[in-house]
């Protein structure tokens, strides 16, 4: 049942082996194998768990010393399993009022004798649902990893544990303090990402080369997909992360997003999509020249325009000559083919800023063209895909990475690239999500993933950075327009 849940919400699981006889079975289902507080000292079981080298979440005996605590988890780190999480859940003490007594106390104890994750288990802890909120603040506060909290749409009817369970709504307001109280001790709210809301209940993964792009055929992200993979299926998508949805699903074996344009600049929110979905990687890049033309509905003249249709990207790639449009209505919408059907449903008085041939699949009049402010209006596409092979003759890697909030640390790793003669090709900052007024640095460089001296430049940047992700490598397409990967 476990397992289902995992596969239809894309949750990872944990559940509880109670005897070494039962661990394997669990180990088969479970994310992670948990040892309850009554387990903590059956040696036998913790042997079994560090032999499986599944990840173990580790709880606290309910008479346990943290010197008792730590020894137990020795048991399974001395079988080569290293992959074990510290659960503080209380302890038994005189005290009748609440369940147990949570010992906060043991977090910062245990950090600093143990390289272990540790989380507490509030709900346990004090068996109160009231306390569990401001418990787990604390847990935070004290310097937890994270908490465990048990959550229930109706406590009053669990078969056990009902009077400590949320109910969903008070689990979203903690979360949103944990945010926050996450940020005052230097840690983020990292979320496990969303499993795609886009798979059909039955569904066969694509046997050929199956490419998801941004709206339907006509549009821009549909003509530069077309070029690059003319004997492709094609999956016109909504939005951007529906792209990256389809992809990491498996339902499209490459996505084509737009990343930069020459006028406009980055489009920040595919690379804040490209850090969310771990899965993904770049595996090629694409330029298109884009000419966006004025497109009416037929017996409507610039005089009579009363609504325009276009993408935010097209609006202000146009901005001068929307400068000469007086009293219009301005109306976004999510792609250039779009703008063109909504105009074209729109009737009389309607037009949009789009490509032709999306003008022209609606039965739109072209009465400008190339409208755009500057006609070297260059937008660069990045393809991704979950299959990812790193090649010799690569010649651009893209990687992330973040950085210590002190004075020359971008200069520390940006002379990484300076001091090996490596040409960098962007440089891009993005807010770090969870932590205001700090930043994700994403960078383009010449070079691969195979070559030693790349190899050496990615180590030594990963020492002097808090995080480093290599997104990808691939051919710069820049140099070699037309080439279809």
């Amino acid at each position: 049942i476990l397992a289902e849940a995992r596969e239809q919400f894309g949750l990872p699981i944990v559940t509880e082996a109670t005897s070494p006889e039962n661990a394997a079975l669990v180990a088969q289902y479970a994310d992670i194998i948990q040892i309850g507080a009554r387990n903590m000292q059956n040696f036998d079981l913790l042997k079994k768990v560090g032999i499986l080298g599944k990840p173990v979440l580790l709880k606290r005996g309910m008479s346990a010393t943290i010197e008792d605590f730590l020894l137990a988890a020795e048991y399974i780190l001395s079988l080569g399993n290293f992959q074990v999480i510290l659960c503080e859940r209380g302890i038994r003490g005189i005290e009748r009022l609440t369940r147990n007594t949570l010992d906060l106390t043991a977090i910062p104890l245990v950090k600093d004798l143990s390289h272990l994750p540790v989380i507490v288990d509030p709900s346990h802890g004090t068996g109160l649902r009231e306390k569990v909120i401001p418990m787990s603040r604390a847990a935070i506060a004290c310097g937890a990893d994270g908490v465990m909290v048990e959550v229930h749409t109706e406590p009053e009817k669990a078969l056990s544990d009902g009077p400590q369970s949320l109910y969903p709504e008070q689990f979203r307001r903690l979360m949103a303090d944990l945010e926050v109280v996450s940020i005052l001790v230097g840690k983020e709210l990292r979320r496990t990402p969303e499993k795609p809301k886009t798979a059909p209940e039955q569904f066969s993964p694509p046997v050929s080369l199956t490419v998801a792009f941004l709206g339907e055929m006509g549009s821009f992200s549909s003509q530069v997909a077309r070029r690059s993979f003319p004997n492709a299926t094609f999956v016109p998508c909504l939005s951007f992360r529906e792209i990256f949805e389809k992809v990491t699903a498996g339902m499209a074996t490459h996505g084509m997003v737009p990343i930069e344009n020459t006028i406009t600049g980055s489009i920040h929110n595919n690379f804040d999509l490209l850090l969310e979905f771990p899965q993904v990687f770049i595996v090629g890049e694409r330029f298109i020249r884009v000419s966006q033309h004025l497109g009416l509905f037929p017996g409507t003249s610039k005089e009579t325009l009363k609504v325009l249709f276009a993408h935010p990207q097209g609006f202000a790639q146009c901005a001068r000559f929307l400068e000469a449009l007086r009293g219009i209505k301005v109306m976004n919408v999510g792609s250039t083919e779009e703008a063109a059907r909504r105009a074209s449903e729109f009737g009389k008085g309607s037009g949009c800023i789009a490509s032709e041939e999306a003008i022209r699949k609606y039965g739109l009049s072209i009465v400008e063209e190339e409208i755009e402010d500057n006609p070297r209006n260059f937008t660069r596409f990045i393809v991704i895909s979950t299959s990812f092979e790193a090649l010799a003759n690569h010649d651009k890697v893209s990687c992330v990475f973040a950085l210590k909030n002190l004075p020359g640390s971008l200069y520390q790793a940006l002379e990484v690239f300076a001091q090996r003669q490596v040409n960098l090709l962007k440089l891009e900052s993005r807010p770090h999500p969870g932590r205001p007024w700090e930043y994700l640095f994403y960078v383009d460089w010449e070079g691969n993933l195979v070559d030693a001296q790349y190899r050496e430049l990615l180590e030594e940047l990963s020492r002097r950075t808090l995080f480093l992700r290599v997104l990808g490598s691939y051919h710069n397409s820049w140099k070699r327009p037309g080439i279809a990967e």
